[in-house]
């Protein structure tokens, strides 16, 4: 991949792929073949993605992401946030989409994988039902109450500390909003 190169979804996914590979490079490695991508690609888009998105002339991070994604395959609008929620499918995780929620008038405010609409949402009853890239943040926060987020390691986790119905305390790790590993 050189600078020249067209940035798309391919090269985005690989800019995800690059954070997740710190908890689960097997996951990752089976995830860059199956997008004929190499780690040193994975590093090139990273830098890429970077050097746009803190640039002084690049577009902002709403237009950024359609600029790179194309038009958002469904958008919501938030009323009591004065939000929008825009989402778009990623072939590495077609049950899942990239949503950024986007406040008025193009501030984005969040970003990360959520759950497709008319996608099965996994059964979460036991620890052993958390499994790396098996589920969402919401997802475990909505099957292990009360759970409460916090930051993560880095800037795009985050940590949800929750009980198991046992009783245990658990706390969880996410990049991009998907589940990376049990702390």
């Amino acid at each position: 991949m050189t600078p020249s190169e067209p940035f798309g979804p391919r090269e985005f996914q690989l800019v995800l792929l690059r954070r997740m590979a710190d908890h689960q490079p097997e996951l990752v490695e089976d995830a860059l073949r199956s997008l004929g991508a190499t780690r040193a690609e994975s590093r090139e888009a990273n830098r890429r993605w970077q050097a746009w998105a803190h640039g002084r002339r690049g577009p902002g991070e709403a237009a950024r992401y359609r600029s790179v994604l194309g038009e958002p395959v469904a958008r919501r609008a938030v009323p009591r946030l004065d939000a929008e929620l825009l989402e778009w499918e990623l072939p590495l995780w077609p049950e899942l989409r990239w949503q950024v929620i986007v406040g008025r008038p193009t501030a984005v405010w969040g970003s990360g994988l959520v759950r497709a609409p008319g996608s099965p949402v996994p059964e979460l009853r036991t620890e052993a039902d958390l499994r790396p890239w098996s589920c969402t943040l919401p997802e475990v926060g909505n099957a292990f109450p009360p759970a409460q987020a916090r930051d993560g390691s880095a800037p795009t986790r985050l940590r949800l500390d929750f009980t198991l119905p046992d009783g245990t305390p658990r706390a969880a790790e996410f990049t991009w909003g998907l589940l990376q590993r049990l702390l």
